[in-house]
Formats: structure tokens, C-alpha cells, sequence
């Protein structure tokens, strides 16, 4: 049984309050409609896009809290932070980060979104990279989504170090390698103490 178009839109933003991260095409997806017809629903409803929505959530949950450098500045959308334990980002792959002829990531952009989170997660008011392994275990092409997943694996703070260790995923499958030796002012360690 179908379901008229205001039944649809009202599913539509109950489903988007549910899980303002759900793209257009799964959208299309659960209520059997086209993409086309899901980006008029939601201009008709005013719902932002995708991007809209994830930046307005970040900037509402996690400006408070990420310190080592502006929420703006982190490459992707943390859609998730625990400070010194965990952070998780998205980063849509557009034209713009691909290289023209095979349509393949530049792989800064995947490094640049796995280096920003590990320096977001960080509690301190700075947080640099000494070092970094890295390791990229196959190609992201345009249109995919990156999920880039950090966690504090050692927080040795009485030093002002941290390694973090972050791995990217396309769906359930790892892209991106990573682990990151912090280097933190220690000042937020200082504060807490006093």
C-alpha cells in the first residue's frame, strides 16, 4: 500500500529527527521513492541537506568541547567525541577530493580527516602530531562516505604525549590505517589537578 505524500513527509521528518546522518539516497531507499522526490519532500519541509544537518548538530554537541583547535578547522564532521577515549567523523567524498582522470581520493584528504580527529580528541588546549604510521588499504572514490574512528590507546600526560590509533572505513571496510604520536601542552592535565 502506498502512502500519500504527507503521510510520506511526515515519516520523512521523523525519520530525519531519528538520525539527522541518513543520507537521501537511503531515504529514497526505505520509502521506495526517488532520490529527486526526497530532495523536493525535503526543501518543501525546509530539512537541510545532509551536510546542513550534520554541521548543525557538530556545531550544537561538540563546539563546547573539542579544544585543541576549532571544531571548523577539523577535516569531516565529528559526529561523535569522548574526550581522551574516542571521536568518530564523516567525510563525504566530492569531486573536489578526487583526482580527475580515475576519480580516486586524493589521499590527504583521508590523512588530513584521521590527523584532525586524532588532534580533536585530545583533552588539552594543544595537541600536535610528532609522528604518524600510516597505512591506506585501498582506493575511496568519489560519492563514498568515510567513517573515520579514533580511540586513545596510551595517555601518558605526566610526558605531554598520547598515541592515538584512528581507522576509516567505507561501510565495513577498512581504508585507512593510522596511529598518531600526540604531543599535548598538558595544560588541561594541570587544571584538573589543582
Amino acid at each position: 500500500m502506498r502512502t500519500t505524500k504527507k503521510e510520506r513527509q511526515k515519516q520523512l521528518q521523523e525519520t530525519i529527527m531519528d538520525n539527522p546522518f541518513i543520507t537521501d539516497e537511503e531515504l529514497a531507499e526505505i520509502f521506495r521513492v526517488s532520490v529527486q522526490t526526497i530532495r523536493l519532500d525535503r526543501m518543501e519541509l525546509a530539512i537541510p541537506e545532509l551536510r546542513e544537518r550534520i554541521k548543525t548538530v557538530a556545531e550544537k554537541r561538540f563546539t563546547d568541547q573539542v579544544k585543541a583547535l576549532p571544531i571548523d578547522e577539523v577535516i569531516g564532521e565529528i559526529i561523535d567525541i569522548d574526550l581522551d577515549k574516542s571521536a568518530i567523523s564523516i567525510f563525504d567524498i566530492k569531486k573536489e577530493n578526487v583526482f580527475k582522470r580515475n576519480s580516486i581520493a586524493r589521499g590527504h584528504h583521508l590523512f588530513a580527516q584521521a590527523n584532525s580527529l586524532a588532534v580533536a580528541v585530545i583533552k588539552d588546549d594543544l595537541a600536535l602530531t610528532r609522528k604518524a604510521q600510516i597505512q591506506f588499504t585501498r582506493s575511496v572514490k568519489e560519492g563514498e562516505r568515510v567513517i573515520a574512528k579514533a580511540k586513545v590507546v596510551e595517555n601518558n600526560r605526566s610526558k605531554g604525549r598520547t598515541t592515538v590509533i584512528v581507522h576509516s572505513y567505507v561501510g565495513k571496510e577498512v581504508v585507512f590505517k593510522g596511529e598518531f604520536d600526540m604531543y599535548r601542552s598538558n595544560l588541561t592535565a594541570k587544571d584538573e589537578s589543582e
